[in-house]
């Protein structure tokens, strides 16, 4: 192992061995990823947030709720998902009514409460898509570069057997590493 006095992070990189290489290329993707993931997710809650505000506001307004569902179920996509929650309840609701016109009142809001909790329900895990890949990567990333550590110490102690006389500038390459 040749001491090297160039200590940039370039070139401690290129000087590593393939393991550690391997290593800190994992966990380079991995924080691209998480990165990736944050950020998507952080613009996500904003949009989810500023859509719902939005109708919010049309629901409390005292509209009529048919005419606003309507407006919701034409552009369902460009809507929040407080908004296909409502949608969903509503339409479920239109059905009921029209199959029993004068039928009981709690049977009648069965069928709209399902449809609004399974709404609710892909809604949530729409927003907590990629939590548990960012989860799992903040938990075993420092166990994968406890492993390089440990890899460049192992390399500079085998360094050490094979050398006469220990110096800090033959061991400071492993350690680095």
């Amino acid at each position: 192992m040749q001491a090297s006095n160039d200590m940039s992070l370039i070139s401690l990189i290129s000087h590593a061995s393939a393991p550690v290489q391997l290593i800190m290329l994992i966990l380079l993707g991995i924080s691209i990823m998480s990165w990736t993931y944050i950020f998507s997710k952080r613009m996500a809650i904003k949009r989810a947030h500023i859509l719902t505000r939005r109708f919010e506001d049309d629901f409390w307004s005292g509209g009529d709720l048919s005419m606003l569902q309507q407006a919701v179920s034409t552009r369902r996509e460009e809507q929040g998902a407080l908004a296909r929650i409502f949608d969903a309840g509503m339409t479920e609701f239109v059905k009921a009514r029209r199959s029993q016109p004068h039928g009981d009142a709690g049977a009648m809001l069965d069928g709209p409460r399902r449809a609004m909790r399974a709404a609710y329900q892909r809604e949530m895990d729409s927003l907590e898509s990629h939590l548990n890949f960012l989860a799992s990567a903040g938990s075993v990333s420092p166990y994968i570069g406890l492993l390089g550590t440990v890899w460049g110490i192992m390399h500079a102690f085998i360094g050490l057997s094979n050398m006469q006389q220990a110096t800090l500038a033959s061991v400071a390459p492993g350690i680095a590493e």
